[in-house]
């Protein structure tokens, strides 16, 4: 069983942790890799409308994903 409140808060903290925490680490990295670009990017002024973006479609991302992997595991889905 996950914890989606905690993988929101995983994802708070750091972009991708609350995927990794899911189980979804390839998911995460990738997630965490593009958040870095995008803050190199804010250099650019590009990075600026991404960075929020990313970050929070990661939170969100995160908890939905852990209510899936609970209801999945229940047998609900």
């Amino acid at each position: 069983m996950k914890n989606p409140g905690l993988a929101a808060v995983f994802s708070f903290l750091i972009c991708g942790l609350g995927q990794i925490y899911n189980g979804q680490i390839l998911k995460g990295l990738i997630l965490m890799a593009c958040y870095a670009v995008s803050w190199w990017m804010t250099i650019l002024l590009v990075g600026w409308a991404f960075v929020p973006v990313l970050w929070i479609w990661g939170i969100y991302d995160a908890y939905r994903n852990a209510e899936k992997i609970n209801n999945s595991k229940i047998g609900y889905l």
